[in-house]
């Protein structure tokens, strides 16, 4: 839960699954549009999303913090350790949150706590008679003590680079996200709020989910698999897969197992029915055979295998000398069981 008070005692709150540096940053940005301002400066616990180093009055800030800050052109200020009195405020809107909002409150999970959580801080948090000022919150508070927000406001959402699966989908916070199959073997940018998940390529969006916050799940959308089974449909109905196909069960058995592979099928079936011309019909099943043998699916390894075998072996003569007489000398081959009995022999005696 985060919790941000202005300095008339309005109170934002907000709940999260995660203490990760976005989401602080998250948190903050969400509270500055609600005050609908930002304040010249904030006052911090000493986490480490805030603070990476202490000792005494200097301070070393998190420099991801400080980027945030930055176009806001807010200054930090860090609580100083083992002084209760300077966080005193905050805890006790904790604790008045805890006291009054939580108890006989059931919730599934953030969407649910969050509509909650607003119209419970409108209508009674910030209209209650504040017990130190004797006023209400949002009566107390004034718009122009806060600065305008600016033009461009960051984006602070869970950032990840992932790769696209062959099953079209991505890996995010423990949970399998969908996109367009087109986009299988490529790199996308996946960025998360609390609510959404959006993915783009290139800059692009290409697919929107619903955040889920549970694990080993695979959100997925009805367009997407719609799309893969239109894709598979056109993979394996083009003419070069039914010409392999046609070789018999080994070529058909082959292309399936080559198809669960990440690489591009389109692009290895291209090659190896071109193989196929190149080498004929018999020699290319023989190498499909091999392959298959020692799990080698690709089209790489089927030419490998053809130019091996189909390439003669070349036996080079020995090297010839300009004298005649030295031609014609011979050597005896030597017996290299004579060494290993010499080298165990002298080992025994050292």
């Amino acid at each position: 839960m985060a919790v941000i008070e202005c300095h008339s005692r309005l109170l934002y709150l907000e709940f999260t699954h995660s203490q990760r540096q976005e989401t602080l940053h998250r948190c903050l940005l969400n509270a500055f549009c609600f005050f609908q301002g930002t304040p010249a400066e904030i006052v911090h616990d000493n986490m480490i999303t805030a603070v990476i180093e202490r000792d005494g009055s200097l301070i070393r800030f998190n420099e991801s913090f400080l980027e945030f800050l930055r176009p806001f052109k807010i200054t930090p200020k860090a609580c100083n350790v083992r002084k209760a009195n300077e966080k005193g405020k905050i805890e006790n809107s904790i604790k008045y949150i805890r006291n009054n909002f939580i108890p006989l409150r059931s919730f599934t999970d953030l969407k649910d706590v969050k509509p909650q959580a607003d119209h419970w801080r409108d209508h009674v948090a910030n209209q209650r008679i504040h017990n130190t000022t004797g006023e209400k919150p949002d009566c107390r508070f004034k718009q122009d003590a806060m600065r305008p927000l600016p033009e461009l406001l960051p984006d602070c959402r869970d950032t990840a680079i992932v790769k696209v699966h062959s099953d079209f989908s991505i890996r995010f916070d423990c949970n399998n996200y969908t996109v367009p199959p087109w986009t299988i073997g490529k790199k996308v940018v996946a960025k998360g709020d609390n609510q959404t998940i959006t993915v783009y390529y290139k800059d692009k969006p290409i697919a929107v989910h619903d955040r889920s916050w549970h694990r080993r799940q695979r959100i997925e959308l009805a367009g997407h698999r719609e799309d893969a089974e239109k894709q598979i449909h056109r993979k394996w109905h083009s003419n070069e897969v039914a010409a392999l196909i046609s070789l018999g069960q080994e070529a058909k058995v082959y292309l399936e197992r080559l198809a669960e592979t990440r690489q591009s099928f389109k692009k290895h079936v291209r090659k190896i029915f071109a193989l196929k011309c190149e080498y004929g019909v018999y020699s290319l099943i023989a190498a499909i055979k091999r392959a298959s043998s020692v799990n080698a699916y690709g089209a790489q390894y089927i030419e490998n295998i053809l130019y091996q075998d189909m390439t003669p072996e070349r036996n080079h003569p020995p090297v010839r000398l300009k004298k005649e007489y030295l031609n014609r000398i011979c050597l005896e081959e030597p017996i290299l069981a004579e060494y290993d009995t010499f080298i165990i022999k002298r080992k025994k005696r050292s």
